[in-house]
């Protein structure tokens, strides 16, 4: 196919079942190699590079196998009997490059084809190959194949990087998790996918601190286990339908889409960034926004507000994907022409909906306010 027909003037309506990250489930699935025992992912997307990354682990000598039977759940475990990861099937998938950490921290050795470039240009491993030799691996190139040995095992360091990287921070995040000792990553990248393989990570048995931020602390353990893990919805995916129903004024449900789902770290990595920017404001008369005594009710010197505490708090709303899950409008401002709101499903889930009012500040389709239809037309 080498052109798409779009015939537009139509409002959409109905509901679409977000899938799962493929940036999360790659480095997910590359964290099955780290433990005997099966971790289960669901929400696994169903896409070309999954299939790539099942056939790599499965060759690693570890099973991989459905758990559905749609395929969008994936049992993976078992021994590792082979520690190379050749050039047909990394050549295919420059993520391939993230059983590296697992296999090293594993069983101590890993041979892992150099990737290749992909179709926005080349980009180098320095950061990986740097930064598992600050945890106590020998590395060595040759014939295009990246020698990484660990006799003694890998031992905790501190690794601050030159410059962010997603790949590098998931391939030390996951040896990490196996190492003697405590291993901080500064200047981490700090994607939700990121936040994604930390939580699995932690459910494995893992110790990490900072989630979140710029600055993760993993204090290593012997040994992971078992565990089910649910991969996060793809925020690419669920920012494409919600733009497209509110420029065409539609009506639409994104089902999965985890806009009530936030994890506890996510929302204490917001309190802290809220925290960090509020300590820089200088200090105002609380009567000015609240009353005089606020202070005196937050326990505080009785006239003066307190500026660290959360933007959400001191407003009296809920923080975005706290505990009330109802449905509850978080746009629909000024100059929006669209109306979002988010509620829980009652089993852990979570709707974005969407409706757009087909122009800014303008009426819904039936010309009254702009809102979530109670049962969408499909």
């Amino acid at each position: 196919m080498d052109r798409i027909l779009i015939r537009g003037g139509r409002p959409l309506s109905g509901e679409i079942a977000i899938g799962g990250a493929k940036n999360a489930a790659l480095p997910l699935m590359a964290a099955g190699l780290l433990t005997g025992e099966r971790l289960v992912l669901t929400n696994v997307p169903r896409l070309a590079d999954i299939a790539t990354m099942t056939a790599l682990i499965a060759q690693h000598g570890v099973a991989v196998d459905p758990v559905s039977n749609d395929g969008r759940a994936l049992s993976i475990g078992g021994t590792i009997t082979n520690t190379e990861a050749p050039y047909d099937i990394v050549r295919k998938m420059r993520a391939s490059v993230l059983v590296l950490g697992p296999l090293l921290a594993r069983v101590g050795e890993a041979r892992v084809s150099l990737p290749g470039g992909c179709a926005i240009g080349t980009r180098p491993v320095d950061l990986h190959l740097k930064g598992l030799e600050q945890l106590g691996a020998e590395i060595r190139l040759d014939g295009g194949y990246i020698h990484a040995t660990a006799a003694r095992g890998l031992r905790g360091a501190t690794i601050v990087m030159p410059f962010v990287s997603v790949g590098a921070t998931e391939n030390l995040l996951m040896a990490a998790s196996l190492t003697e000792g405590r291993t901080v990553l500064a200047n981490a990248a700090r994607e939700p996918e990121i936040g994604d393989l930390a939580a699995c990570l932690i459910a494995m048995g893992a110790r990490i601190e900072g989630i979140g931020t710029d600055r993760l602390t993993i204090d290593g353990v012997r040994a992971l286990h078992g565990a089910t893990h649910p991969i996060i919805p793809d925020r690419i995916e669920t920012g494409t339908y919600a733009c497209a129903a509110a420029i065409t004024g539609g009506d639409v449900r994104l089902a999965g889409a985890g806009c009530a789902r936030g994890a506890a770290s996510e929302r204490a990595a917001r309190r802290r960034r809220d925290d960090r920017a509020l300590s820089r404001l200088p200090d105002r008369h609380a009567g000015a926004v609240h009353g005089a005594d606020v202070g005196r009710r937050r326990g505080g010197d009785g006239d003066r507000d307190d500026l660290r505490e959360p933007l959400h708090a001191r407003a009296g709303a809920q923080p975005h994907g706290g505990p009330d899950q109802r449905a509850r409008r978080v746009g629909d401002r000024p100059g929006c022409g669209a109306a979002f709101r988010c509620a829980g499903d009652g089993d852990g889930s979570a709707r974005l909906g969407v409706a757009g009012t087909g122009g800014a500040g303008g009426k819904g389709r039936d010309g009254g306010e702009p809102g979530l239809s109670p049962r969408p037309r499909v």
